[in-house]
């Protein structure tokens, strides 16, 4: 099968197609036959040197759609011809991959399955970030930043759908048009407007209940000034930096709280809590045309060092997704 790796650290031009024999299916595994693999930034990161968890292949990819070839022993609820998006520990970047089974979801009869690779980390992310630690609730106000990113734009729908209102940020005109076609409530361009007055003058000085935070640094600060009483700051990433200073006095005096996570090093047994949720509770939202992974750009495989410069550049809007030939 065709495959993408970094032959060494660097930029986008260490992405190298090699030629790899198809993995075989192991106990509790499914080989799936892919159809799209979604690219995020934690794939730029490999590419750039860091080190991978235990047991991660060589090949790119956290994420991809396909159709099921071959369950392993002690699989159900999966069978081959099943139509799955999966979460994955690497692999993506191929014309097959290896999945754990109970990482798995069903793709909807109503979503494209090549679309379906767009799912996977957003929905794990979003989930949990949003609805299990940012405890998110029908009427509330979320801020996200980076709202314009695969994750961003994926969120924003899971609040509407949630019944939430969502102020939502990022850079340039371009983006605030998409975010402001997805109907927030209110869309901030970070160049042009400065967030912090922005949630004073919508919320009439009562703050934000959630914050979903992609950007760290000094931005940490300036979003607990825009928070309400008893509100939860979640952090996804730290773009401008993971050192911070906080000022506890505020903290305390509102009753805040702040948390955060990172999905991949999570254990086999919660991602598979994680799926399991997902299924229940965002499946349904996914099927009934709520929310739908925004796609920016679908590239063939060939195309993955393309695919990085995208998302390093901060250019997409959404997803961008790789596109293997058929084997």
């Amino acid at each position: 099968m065709n495959a993408v790796i970094a032959r060494e650290p660097g930029g986008p031009e260490v992405l190298d197609g090699v030629l790899r024999q198809l993995p075989a299916v192991g106990a509790g595994e499914l080989l799936i036959k892919v159809a799209a693999a979604g690219v995020n930034r934690p794939d730029l990161m490999q590419r750039s040197g860091a080190p991978l968890p235990p047991g991660a292949p060589d090949i790119l990819g956290l994420e991809a759609a396909g159709t099921v070839v071959a369950v392993g022993e002690g699989v159900s609820g999966f069978a081959p011809g099943d139509r799955v998006m999966a979460l994955l520990n690497g692999g993506g970047y191929a014309q097959y991959c290896i999945a754990t089974a109970a990482h798995c979801l069903p793709v909807p009869a109503e979503l494209d399955l090549a679309e379906a690779a767009g799912v996977p980390e957003a929905a794990f992310t979003v989930w949990h970030n949003l609805f299990e630690l940012g405890r998110l609730q029908a009427g509330e106000v979320v801020l996200i930043h980076g709202a314009a990113s695969g994750v961003g734009t994926f969120a924003i729908q899971c609040a509407h759908a949630a019944g939430a209102k969502v102020i939502a940020a990022a850079g340039g005109a371009q983006k605030v048009e998409a975010l402001k076609a997805l109907g927030v409530w209110r869309a901030v361009d970070r160049y042009e407007e400065d967030f912090v007055e922005v949630v004073e003058q919508c919320t009439e000085g009562r703050g934000v209940d959630v914050v979903l935070d992609n950007v760290g640094g000094d931005y940490v600060a300036r979003n607990l000034a825009a928070m309400a009483a008893g509100g939860r700051h979640i952090s996804l990433s730290f773009m401008q930096g993971a050192k911070i200073e906080l000022d506890l006095l505020l903290l305390m005096r509102k009753s805040l709280s702040l948390t955060s996570s990172t999905l991949r090093p999570k254990s086999s047994a919660e991602k598979a809590r994680l799926a399991t949720a997902i299924t229940e509770q965002m499946l349904p939202w996914l099927a009934a045309g709520k929310v739908r992974p925004l796609i920016h750009a679908r590239l063939p495989l060939q195309q993955a060092a393309e695919a990085h410069r995208v998302l390093e550049a901060n250019e997409n809007i959404g997803k961008v997704l790789l596109i293997p030939d058929s084997p």
